[in-house]
């Protein structure tokens, strides 16, 4: 793979918490935090424009980012020290953009050292699709895609009575990585998003099948990661395990990371099912008695259009983002995915058949 530079200005993070210095980079995964994207050299137009970290940073929360970025990038480093072909799972939702973000630190002057994956399930935000093609573009990274209407055009997969097709995510996604023989797959999980990624090490062995068993996992003791699996095996690794959503916000602040723009408010036609409010589009239709209204709308977390809900916002900024974050009492997923409400044990019966 190639290792030319990618991140002309891209500060590498001290292994120690406390001495990483970010410093502002080009093309718009990093950037500095001190200034409004609107009044950089590098300002994307039409990008939303964050607003100056400074105003919802205490030094405590640097202090913690600080040392949260650390773990991350001593993280992806190990496990590329460790396996042969490892990949990262990228949607261009905000929690895969601050992985890559990290793993651009993480290499600096180099180019990320490895492919990034994508499950294409036919039902994602074009906003989301677009950002994720134009930023592999400007990184020069190799995008893997698994699609998910090519199994259902073969019949090996069928489409779910409720429409989604965020649970038949699996199979293309084993499929990709056997096809590939990737031996490692970085995932953006993390364990305040639910109670199934809250029990799952940094370093997760899948068996032959791309299964998972929570209840036989390895031990991890302090920084020390067993990447140890046999032929057939993969191991999932989630560098950004013990962020949280705040943690995730206030570091696109200090960073300044551009992000598709559907995760800032905006006026959009949505209808109200089951207490959310959903996007009107192809794949995510009214029915009969739910009426399309206007509103101003952000999203906090990004899967499908038939079945992530956008909460109601004035959000414009990323500052206001962390604010709102902050105050919120309900968790991102439990809040807007649908998928996550078939069953008290939904992510975690997920999980264990293959699924991030």
């Amino acid at each position: 793979m190639s290792t030319s530079a990618g991140f002309d200005t891209v500060a590498v993070a001290s292994a120690s918490a406390g001495d990483a210095a970010p410093a502002p980079a080009r093309d718009g995964i990093a950037a500095s935090g001190n200034a409004s994207r609107s009044d950089r050299p590098d300002a994307t137009p039409g990008a939303a424009s964050p607003a100056p970290a400074h105003a919802v940073d205490s030094p405590g929360s640097l202090a913690l980012l600080d040392a949260l970025e650390a773990e991350s990038i001593h993280i992806i480093r190990e496990v590329v020290s460790e396996f042969e072909r490892p990949a990262m799972l990228f949607s261009g939702g905000k929690d895969s953009v601050v992985m890559l973000h990290l793993a651009a630190k993480a290499f600096w002057p180099g180019k990320v050292p490895f492919p990034v994956l994508h499950v294409d399930t036919g039902h994602n935000f074009p906003e989301v699709l677009e950002f994720r093609d134009r930023t592999v573009e400007r990184l020069g990274l190799k995008l893997v895609v698994g699609s998910v209407q090519e199994f259902i055009d073969r019949g090996e997969l069928a489409e779910r009575a409720d429409g989604t097709r965020n649970p038949l995510q699996t199979v293309p996604l084993l499929d990709a990585i056997e096809r590939n023989r990737f031996d490692a797959v970085f995932g953006g999980g993390r364990r305040d998003e639910d109670k199934a990624r809250a029990k799952e090490r940094i370093l997760s062995l899948r068996d032959e099948f791309g299964q998972w068993d929570p209840r036989n996992q390895r031990p991890e003791l302090w920084n020390l990661y067993n990447g140890r699996h046999t032929v057939g095996q993969h191991v999932r690794a989630f560098p950004i395990s013990n962020w949280t959503e705040l943690d995730i916000w206030r570091y696109i602040a200090r960073e300044g990371i551009e992000l598709p723009s559907i995760y800032y408010a905006h006026e959009r036609d949505v209808f109200e099912r089951d207490g959310m409010w959903r996007a009107v589009g192809e794949v995510s239709l009214p029915r009969e008695g739910e009426d399309v209204v206007v509103r101003t709308v952000r999203y906090r977390t990004v899967g499908d259009m038939s079945c992530t809900g956008a909460v109601l916002s004035d959000a414009y900024t990323v500052d206001d983002v962390v604010r709102e974050v902050a105050a919120s009492t309900l968790t991102e997923r439990g809040a807007t995915r649908a998928d996550d409400r078939i069953s008290e044990a939904a992510m975690e019966d997920r999980k264990k058949d293959g699924y991030f």
